[in-house]
């Protein structure tokens, strides 16, 4: 992955908006974010997003941050608003099936990468949540803690999370003996508790060791 342009900095006291500035006055002015949910949990999909925020003013997001530090509801309100004013936006959703098959790493890696090639409008730079992704076609930085210092990044969470989190209900609905609705599939007490007393459902990832004790089999 590439370093900021030669000459470019980002203060500490940039805000949200800072990266995606100091990389358009070098020239690069569709800046991406991505960013994955649903990596650390057992159960359910896993879903990336990606997303090109306008300048200015039209891309300043009411309320945007990291999606984990925003309510429910508030994470709604600011996905309608991401997607309202994004220049382009894609979410993609890779089954229990493929985590499983794949693997925890590889499945994000892929996600992430698949998220920036379906964006309408293609990056001239993105900005990574945390660490570098390769095979991307363009240049990009891994921001530490990104998802709470970049808007691009923030924005690409609240996608992620929310389609995550819509998805989680929906399971919820098939499979109820697990409260999917509460902990979106995440190793919560609760969730523990139904894995002992029912064993796996269907859509649990099958090479998490908590789910294969579950399931009688060796870890």
């Amino acid at each position: 992955m590439s370093l900021l342009p030669k000459g470019s900095t980002v203060r500490r006291d940039a805000g949200l908006y800072g990266y995606e500035r100091a990389l358009r006055r070098h020239g690069l002015e569709a800046v991406a974010g991505v960013d994955e949910a649903g990596r650390g949990a057992c159960a359910g999909p896993l879903v990336a997003g990606a997303c090109i925020l306008p300048p200015g003013r039209s891309g300043i997001v009411p309320g945007l941050a990291d999606s984990k530090l925003l309510t429910e509801k508030a994470r709604e309100r600011c996905y309608d608003q991401v997607v309202r004013r994004a220049v382009a936006w894609s979410v993609v959703v890779v089954s229990h099936e493929e985590c499983d098959r794949l693997g925890m790493h590889v499945a994000n890696i892929e996600a992430l990468r698949r998220a920036v090639a379906l964006l309408d409008v293609p990056a001239d730079y993105v900005l990574t949540d945390g660490f570098p992704v390769d095979g991307l076609g363009v240049p990009g930085l891994a921001v530490w803690k990104g998802d709470r210092v970049a808007a691009c990044i923030s924005a690409a969470s609240v996608l992620a999370k929310v389609t995550r989190d819509r998805l989680m209900r929906d399971l919820d609905r098939d499979w109820p003996a697990y409260d999917f609705k509460t902990h979106k599939g995440y190793i919560t007490d609760t969730h523990t508790r139904a894995l002992e007393e029912h064993g796996p459902s269907p859509v649990h990832r099958m090479r998490f060791v908590n789910v294969r004790r579950a399931a009688g089999l060796s870890s």
